[in-house]
């Protein structure tokens, strides 16, 4: 079976946490950075990931401020 792209491992793993409620509505999302560095992935590979999760309606942008956990 071939293994999931990384961007989708990484929405994969964000969403595990917000259906946990590790991740509670209104908690920020580590940064761009922080989560390359974690995951070992590229930025583009981060934003992927991220507008995936936006299109979900799971996560929403502010600009300037960060990507923060949706109220469901």
């Amino acid at each position: 079976m071939p293994t999931k792209p990384k961007w989708q491992q990484l929405a994969d793993h964000i969403r595990a946490q917000i259906e946990s409620g590790e991740l509670q509505p209104g908690d920020k999302l580590p940064s761009t950075a922080q989560l390359r560095a974690e995951h070992n992935i590229s930025a583009g590979m981060v934003r992927q990931a991220i507008l995936v999760l936006q299109t979900q309606g799971l996560v929403e942008g502010v600009h300037g401020l960060g990507v923060f956990v949706s109220d469901r």
